[in-house]
């Protein structure tokens, strides 16, 4: 074991170390809210320990404290969760093999522990950067979330702080990131405009879902295939093929005076 977390060097255990704590600041933010609107103080650090994953959490939370019921919360939840599916069969060599590793690994798999671990080519290595991220965000995590709930108990009026405006802006920020594609765009786009347009007649919780609906905008467009019948596929069939340029033979000048050379060579080699 020794000589497996040897092979992390030193500038990716302080790149880890870094994101570690910007995570830990956040979950001090999340519990100081989350008990700010209203919940229980256990509430956020159960969250912390069984779901640990910071975006899903806002979001429930978020829901709960706008009045949605708790099958909306888990709902949203479990949909955002979503991404991790393709996160996990991509690092599931870094997991490791064994009923209780891929749990715990599964477990601790996020967003910061897999793009770590694609970081590095080899098993070894992938591995140990894999569960050393993975288990020092869950610490710094649930310490900072357990930290913020206890500061959100002392706080007696959060609504004059703005916390209240505090989970959009932190899911704004979450979402900022890959709004870079044009697909993306449009996608966020039409989710806004179906929240917007139901809010006031549906549940809180459920225009978030109805919000989903834009990802069907951001589905990749398949080329239409070339058929028979298409203008292209006519044009390339009555195209006349071109042949290839003529490259020995007497059709081609050079090679004409090459012969010719050739053959004052040979008569003179014939005389001699």
């Amino acid at each position: 074991m020794r000589s497996l977390w040897r092979t992390i060097d030193r500038s990716t255990v302080r790149s880890v170390l870094v994101v570690c704590l910007a995570d830990g600041l956040v979950g001090l933010a999340f519990g100081a809210i989350a008990v700010g609107a209203g919940l229980p103080l256990w509430l956020p650090v159960l969250l912390s320990v069984v779901v640990f994953a910071g975006s899903a959490q806002f979001l429930l939370v978020g829901v709960l404290a706008a009045g949605g019921s708790v099958v909306a919360a888990v709902a949203a939840g479990l949909l955002v969760n979503a991404r991790l599916l393709p996160l996990g069969l991509a690092v599931g060599d870094a997991i490791g093999g064994g009923r209780r590793r891929t749990v715990l690994g599964s477990h601790l798999l996020t967003d910061e522990s897999a793009a770590f671990a694609l970081l590095h080519p080899s098993g070894e290595r992938r591995r140990a950067v894999f569960w050393l991220c993975g288990v020092a965000l869950f610490v710094c995590w649930n310490l900072g979330v357990a930290v913020g709930a206890v500061v959100g108990t002392l706080i007696p009026d959060t609504e004059s702080l703005g916390l209240d405006a505090a989970f959009p802006a932190i899911l704004l920020a979450l979402a900022l990131p890959a709004l870079r594609s044009a697909d993306a765009r449009r996608a966020s786009a039409v989710g806004v405009v179906v929240a917007l347009a139901s809010a006031p007649f549906l549940p809180a919780g459920l225009p978030v879902l109805l919000a989903l609906a834009g990802v069907l905008v951001a589905l990749p467009r398949r080329a239409a295939p070339i058929t028979a019948h298409s203008p292209s596929a006519s044009a390339s069939a009555s195209a006349p093929a071109l042949s290839p340029p003529p490259t020995c033979g007497l059709s081609s000048p050079d090679s004409a005076i090459g012969q010719r050379k050739s053959a004052r060579r040979g008569d003179g080699e014939g005389t001699s």
